[in-house]
């Protein structure tokens, strides 16, 4: 088994930051990627830019440097990331910079020491995030790192989660991975919850070896993408499960979630999350990475009565929602009913197959249908998500 824990950079490793470059321009080496695969670091801190450059050279990454913000003009508009010192971030938001993504504000010391100046300052210049170190290393490892990638494909990523209980999340989780897996699309299913029935029984395959979250529920950092893939149970050639198995802990701390989903995206072209109702770190921090939340309901009243409370707890974390609507109901109730109560936008009916209790329970996966109402509903949402795009994950 190959170490997950290994870097999936695809570039050169460069020993050192080879110094600042003369604190003007770019620093390190001059390899062969230029100013747009390469993180932009802007600071006159000294000992700030120190710690940036040891994180780089962490990640095998070579950045440009800047230590003001005239040196920082030229990449600015191309850099796959910015890290934009907090002595910078003040200047920089009155020099006028063109707006873009991928901009973090970093600071050393504690989050507590992050002034109103400073945040004032970040929102100014349209920081997506503002990092306190050393708290903050690992998590701008991961960027930095990431940005040194040549622009690699970030997967599309959608988690289901059920309005209610029964609602039949887990299942519409499944039909949506095994529906891409057969599209030829690599695709990685996370089972999210820890107290559901486990999203590989769904499928079908609890059987096959492979890592399960009890392997890698305190994993961090930047994990090996290509290797996860092949070190999880995989029933279908373009389908990995990570599920939760019949042992060990039954809970994933954020930063697990994390490094999962981020070699996830990294190694797949689609990724599908099976959410709990009832929200815990893991989950908060799988939905800030979510593409789109379908919420699953039945067209039944006291349905959309209890989702209303999962509705409201989403809304907090994730603006993405979509709702599926699994009908008929018995009293008339449909999706754009469902809808309007919820004030969700409907973007699926799925109608009830009526022997899926039975095949889920004899192992034969959601798919059994070829020309099922589920498998059908699959491929609607598949078609309404976005497609893969080159880009930095945060």
């Amino acid at each position: 088994m190959q170490d997950i824990y290994g870097g999936d950079h695809g570039h050169d490793h460069h020993g050192g930051h080879g110094g600042h470059g003369g604190h003007g321009g770019h620093g390190g080496h001059d390899d062969a990627a230029g100013p747009a695969h390469r993180p932009l670091l802007v600071t006159g801190d000294e000992r700030l830019l120190d710690t940036l450059l040891r994180l780089a050279a962490a990640g095998g990454v070579t950045p440009v440097v800047a230590t003001d913000v005239s040196a920082a003009r030229r990449s600015w508009p191309v850099a796959p990331l910015v890290v934009l010192g907090a002595d910078q971030a003040g200047p920089a938001a009155e020099a006028g910079l063109p707006r873009r993504a991928a901009v973090v504000v970093v600071s050393e010391g504690t989050g507590d020491d992050h002034g109103d100046e400073v945040w004032r300052d970040a929102v100014a210049v349209g920081a997506e995030q503002v990092l306190a170190l050393p708290v903050a290393n690992e998590q701008l490892l991961a960027l930095v790192a990431d940005a040194g990638v040549q622009r690699a494909p970030i997967a599309a990523s959608v988690g289901v989660v059920g309005g209610c209980g029964g609602a039949g999340a887990s299942t519409l989780a499944a039909a949506l991975a095994l529906a891409a897996a057969e599209l030829d699309r690599p695709t990685l299913l996370v089972d999210a919850d820890p107290l559901g029935g486990g999203i590989d029984m769904v499928v079908g395959r609890e059987d096959l070896p492979g890592l399960r979250w009890p392997d890698l529920a305190r994993a961090s950092g930047r994990l090996n993408a290509p290797a996860l893939r092949e070190a999880l149970p995989r029933p279908e050639p373009c389908l990995s499960v990570l599920s939760w198995g019949g042992d060990g802990p039954t809970d994933v701390s954020s930063a697990a979630m994390r490094a999962v989903l981020h070699a996830g995206q990294r190694g797949h072209d689609l990724v599908v999350v099976d959410l709990p109702r009832r929200l815990d770190a893991a989950a908060e921090e799988a939905l800030l990475r979510l593409d789109r939340v379908l919420v699953v309901v039945p067209a039944q009243v006291r349905a959309v009565a209890a989702s209303h409370r999962v509705v409201a707890a989403l809304r907090a974390s994730c603006s993405r929602l979509g709702l599926v609507v699994r009908g008929p109901g018995p009293t008339g109730v449909d999706g754009p009913l469902v809808a309007a109560s919820l004030s969700l936008p409907l973007v699926a009916e799925l109608r009830s197959e009526r022997r899926l209790p039975e095949a889920l329970d004899l192992g034969l996966g959601p798919l059994r249908r070829r020309r099922g109402s589920l498998r059908a509903c699959a491929l609607d949402l598949l078609s309404q998500l976005p497609t893969p795009a080159a880009g930095v994950v945060a």
